[in-house]
């Protein structure tokens, strides 16, 4: 055989030597090598990495604080967890939204013990009077069911409704007693707004007729500001305003002089106010009685 022919084989060694590890192998070499790539292959097969454990060339043993981490971060959801998710998201914002505008829309969050003090006063002395009517009308009902004669009892029980019904609606005069409110207001700054600020706090303290001036103050007056003054119900009032009040005066005046109440915002706008009580007010100032064109009682 030529010498090349005998140097084909060795030629191939070679050439795998340069590829791979330098020089030529022996065959038993090579089949280590294989053996030591297969067995490593098959250790390799026993962990997810591909690493073996032990060896000088690859990855430290992982650390059950490491797999833990490994298993949560990055999270693996489900489309249905993402969902569910989502919904208690918006279900939480939303309730959170409800109780801050909840707590935020409260009148009382930031008042003051004063007004909260005067507030409960006002509360017992309706809820007081709410009584008294219960145990009038209930006496009503019993002089009724006892009387021997119902149609009298009837018709007495009657005027005296009728005299109520006239001094809330302003058509008959009224007496009793009350204060006395003056407001002088020499800089013309107090207008309507002011007037029924006024007007509203001494219905809400139990006020039950009010007279402003010669106009009788009845539910559906209302105040409008013109050039120099003001006017109720069309009529021109002029300062200083003088009011007429029938009620219980333990009640009134303090409520007018609450701390920014009524007193101290009148006073702000450079007025002068004036309150005493009298054990008799005469509220004398009478509206028409009108007949309504379309509204009859159900009971005809």
């Amino acid at each position: 055989m030529p010498p090349e022919s005998r140097l084909r084989p060795d030629a191939g060694a070679g050439h795998a030597g340069r590829d791979g590890e330098a020089g030529p192998r022996d065959p038993a070499d090579g089949s280590a090598a294989s053996g030591g790539a297969s067995g490593g292959g098959s250790s390799a097969g026993g962990r997810p990495d591909g690493a073996v454990e032990g060896g000088d060339g690859g990855e430290p043993p992982m650390t059950g604080r490491q797999r833990l981490r490994a298993g949560l971060w990055p999270p693996r959801l489900t489309r249905a967890q993402l969902i569910v998710a989502v919904l208690l998201f918006i279900l939480g914002l939303g309730l959170a939204i409800q109780v801050r505008s909840t707590s935020d829309s409260s009148a009382l969050r930031g008042a003051r013990q004063e007004d909260l003090v005067r507030i409960l006063d006002e509360l017992d002395n309706r809820s007081q009077r709410l009584t008294d009517e219960q145990r009038r009308l209930e006496g009503q009902k019993t002089e009724l069911e006892n009387s021997s004669d119902q149609a009298e009892e009837a018709r007495k029980q009657t005027v005296e409704k009728e005299q109520q019904l006239g001094v809330l609606a302003g058509t008959v005069a009224a007496q009793g007693p009350g204060i006395n409110l003056t407001i002088n207001d020499p800089t013309h700054s107090v207008e309507a707004d002011k007037l029924l600020d006024t007007i509203q706090e001494l219905r809400a303290a139990g006020a039950e007729a009010i007279q402003v001036d010669d106009v009788r103050i009845v539910a559906n007056s209302y105040l409008s500001d013109v050039r120099g003054g003001v006017e109720i119900d069309g009529k021109r009032v002029t300062q200083p305003y003088r009011f007429k009040v029938i009620g219980k005066p333990q009640d009134l005046e303090p409520a007018l002089n609450i701390p920014g109440g009524v007193v101290q915002t009148l006073e702000k706008e450079q007025a002068t106010v004036g309150v005493t009580g009298e054990q008799k007010i005469i509220v004398d100032a009478l509206r028409e009685a009108k007949r309504p064109d379309y509204a009859r009682s159900s009971s005809q």
